[in-house]
């Protein structure tokens, strides 16, 4: 599709780089852009900017003149008020470069299910009803995501481009370094838990081990995305993005410690944080990949203790409507299951965790 040139922001996160590797796939040319030089990607282009810095994406716009834009990526802060400042900046420098430029015809933004929970300062206090659709309206609270969307539908409106906003749960797919990602998370607590003798125990809440929930396969996301980029029923809407099934921890953790090689053990009916037992955890890792060849080290570029913890810790249930993307054409489905194991099976492949049986 050498007529299609994506432009992929965040392209070594979790969202980013699935999207770059199906894009590629499906023959699209493909820059992805992050602030560092990451993992390669077959058939995808990488240059480094700095998105806060007009100065430092300007020339890349210029210079890969998108037709597509797949805005992938945040940056956590302090207060939801510098997230809104930054995030909202970063995402308009993106589209003050790219717009002029003339070549854009649509534009991709990831947001999440904290549209309808609200953010990190006021999390599930006064959260919308599951199912969430998009229909329902945004919350009272000051939220990085609306500012987000405004920016974009702003923009829109300026360059003459159309958009869709991509609303996941939590995404669970492979890349390392990412600040969101449970399911790598969790295979590393396998790990640790197995060396130490600990017990591999789910360290959430009684409500999400015993509630509805949902997650969000970032190969699923990225078929979503690369669906709406070119869709005629996707142009300027807002869509959930789940795997269309729904679970109970209290059966998933069976699954997921299966796929792991270890026992689950008994919950314990209240919350167990991991950010509060994981106090040793770099160097129990670092001996452990010494040990065992793994790829990487530090055990920092793979876990989010605290993101894991706030996503299982919730104390409502979390799941979303998929109807309106059924309606729009988009036919997609995942099996929840076969997202945590076909992580971990990679995960394995790529020397990110031991092999099950190679403790020595």
């Amino acid at each position: 599709m050498a007529d299609r040139t994506a432009l992929v922001i965040g392209a070594t996160g979790i969202t980013g780089r699935n999207t770059c590797e199906r894009l590629a796939a499906s023959g699209w040319d493909v820059v992805g852009v992050s602030r560092k030089q990451g993992m390669v990607t077959d058939g995808v282009r990488n240059v480094s900017a700095d998105i806060l810095d007009p100065a430092s994406i300007g020339p890349v716009a210029e210079d890969v003149r998108p037709t597509h834009l797949f805005f992938n990526t945040w940056s956590r802060q302090d207060t939801e008020a510098r997230n809104i400042e930054v995030n909202g900046a970063m995402l308009r420098n993106v589209l003050d470069a790219a717009g002029p430029v003339g070549s854009l015809e649509h534009a991709c933004l990831v947001t999440g299910l904290k549209h309808y929970l609200g953010p990190f300062e006021a999390y599930a206090q006064n959260p919308a009803k599951p199912p969430f659709r998009e229909t329902q309206p945004r919350l009272d609270h000051p939220n990085f995501y609306y500012t987000q969307e405004d920016i974009l539908w702003e923009a829109a409106e300026r360059y003459g481009f159309t958009w869709s906003v991509h609303r996941p749960h939590t995404v669970i797919g492979y890349t390392l370094g990412n600040a969101m990602n449970m399911g790598v998370t969790l295979a590393v607590y396998w790990t640790l838990a197995r060396e130490t003798g600990s017990p591999f125990t789910f360290p959430g809440s009684p409500e999400q081990y015993d509630g509805t929930t949902d997650i969000t396969d970032a190969r699923l996301l990225a078929e979503h995305l690369v669906w709406a980029a070119t869709a005629p029923g996707a142009r300027n809407e807002a869509f959930n993005v789940t795997n269309g099934d729904t679970f109970h921890w209290r059966q998933m953790w069976e699954v997921v410690a299966n796929g792991l090689g270890v026992e689950a053990a008994p919950y314990p009916g209240h919350p167990t944080p991991l950010a509060d037992r994981m106090g040793d955890a770099a160097v129990t890792w670092r001996r452990i990949a010494e040990r065992e060849g793994l790829a990487e080290h530090d055990v920092d570029r793979l876990v989010s203790w605290w993101h894991t913890d706030s996503d299982l810790g919730r104390t409502v249930e979390t799941y979303a409507d998929m109807a309106k993307s059924r309606d729009a054409g988009f036919t997609g489905t995942q099996d929840s299951a076969r997202s945590f194991l076909d992580l971990f099976d990679r995960l394995r492949r790529e020397r990110i965790i031991p092999q099950e049986g190679s403790r020595s």
